[in-house]
């Protein structure tokens, strides 16, 4: 099983991958960046830790891998 993050912590990776923070509503930050000349738009969840499979979710909305991810995460 692989390691849980936190919301606040998958925000500032996507940060460092060129998105930027357009709005949050409650506890889910919307975010904003291009991806292979494309603009993608990624919702997510600020939690403590972040379902595996919601995880997956928001990868394919930012045409993301787990590995890219990774990188990004310090």
């Amino acid at each position: 099983m692989s390691r849980l993050y936190s919301g606040e912590k998958i925000v500032k990776a996507f940060i460092r991958a060129g998105f930027s923070v357009v709005s949050q509503k409650g506890s889910h930050v919307k975010m904003r960046g291009f991806r292979f000349g494309k603009l993608q738009t990624v919702i997510v969840p600020n939690h403590k830790e972040i379902a595996f499979g919601t995880l997956q979710s928001v990868l394919t909305q930012a045409s993301m891998t787990f590995e890219e991810l990774k990188t990004y995460i310090r």
